[in-house]
């Protein structure tokens, strides 16, 4: 590694996290959600690190398959199904637990003649309105598969649109018509998201879907998974590549919007978008240098960024930059970007340097 941005993952808090999702829904199953590189933090990194989960979710047969190829033996389950009839012979080869979201999907395995039984889950769009069955199809639905001889559906799941909102009606709606549209079937329930297993434990039913708090960050706009018992996983590091003196009224960067107030001193962080650091941080996003908050000034470039050196007069190149991490809490940079945790994790590239605590 030559340049210094880094990120270092703390696999023992996956681990950690993993143990609170337990404490939260005592007796039910768990399927630690992998998928997208488990938001940056790589996928098979982190199925090792949570081996004690029931099962994985992924989005899709490729994200599976690296699973299965790394040794990873627990039950996959595919959250988008399969796409097309090819899939399904690796399908049946590898164990693998599609969700059936569409009835195009039940149509191409009515017409397939199946290798070995395949486990489904079904879908019910229960008011998100994105993928999943409708629920005046489900009956329909539920006697083709229990005509498709080599199907077996494992349960119902659904996914919610609005739990992160604390007090959304919308949740509790959702529940209800998913509770009615499955009461006259047989098999297991799956409603809950990290924000559900937080703050609704009406939603735990038999199995939970734990996603971004097993990485540590809060699915809530007003908290940062600390207030939860979790611990964040992924810290993003530099350091400074320069500290350079200007006077006041000189500009920063890139379009010259950031105009230096006094004579101070400006550092320059090995850190840009062309890393995953957000571009549209604002001026005043919380950066520590030497552990210590100061405050962004400009536009963040694609391989840099500027910080305010003015309350750290001993600042030198070298020194270490945190750009979030366990004294910088992700939630509170995405605020500052105006995006969300979810997205500042999965957006890391890959020319950032990645170790663990175990490597």
């Amino acid at each position: 590694m030559t340049r210094p941005a880094q990120v270092i993952l703390d696999l023992p808090a996956l681990s950690h996290n993993l143990s609170r999702v337990r404490q939260l829904t005592p007796g039910r199953h768990i399927m630690a959600v992998i998928k997208a590189n488990a938001y940056g933090h790589g996928m098979i990194r982190a199925a090792r690190a949570l081996q004690d989960a029931d099962a994985f979710a992924v989005a899709c047969l490729d994200e599976a398959l690296l699973l299965r190829e790394a040794g990873i033996s627990q039950p996959l389950v595919l959250l988008e199904g399969f796409f097309s009839a090819a899939e399904l012979p690796l399908l049946t080869q590898h164990r693998l637990i599609p969700v059936i979201h569409h009835e195009g999907q039940l149509a191409i395995l009515e017409r397939s003649r199946l290798a070995a039984p395949l486990t489904v889950w079904l879908k019910v769009d229960s008011g998100m309105h994105r993928l999943g069955l409708a629920p005046d199809k489900l009956s329909a639905v539920w006697q083709r598969c229990n005509d498709c001889p080599s199907l077996h559906v494992a349960g119902f799941m659904t996914h919610l649109a609005n739990a992160d909102y604390r007090n959304d009606p919308l949740t509790l709606l959702q529940v209800e018509c998913f509770n009615q549209a499955v009461a006259p079937y047989s098999g297991l329930h799956s409603i809950a998201n990290s924000a559900a297993i937080l703050n609704w434990p009406q939603t735990h039913g038999d199995w939970v879907r734990p996603g971004i708090m097993l990485y540590g960050a809060s699915p809530f706009a007003d908290s940062v998974g600390e207030n939860h018992g979790l611990q964040p996983v992924m810290g993003l590091y530099s350091q400074l590549m320069a500290v350079n003196l200007f006077k006041r009224g000189d500009r920063i960067g890139y379009g010259g919007e950031w105009e230096c107030p006094e004579d101070m001193a400006v550092g320059v962080v090995a850190m840009g978008y062309g890393d995953g650091y957000p571009r549209h941080a604002r001026s005043g996003t919380p950066v520590l240098v030497n552990n210590r908050r100061v405050p962004l000034i400009g536009r963040v470039s694609m391989d840099m960024i500027c910080v305010d050196l003015r309350s750290q007069p001993h600042a030198r190149c070298g020194d270490p930059v945190c750009l979030w991490g366990a004294s910088l809490p992700v939630e509170e940079v995405a605020r500052s970007a105006g995006t969300i945790p979810y997205e500042l994790l999965c957006r890391v590239t890959s020319r950032v340097h990645i170790q663990s605590n175990r490597e």
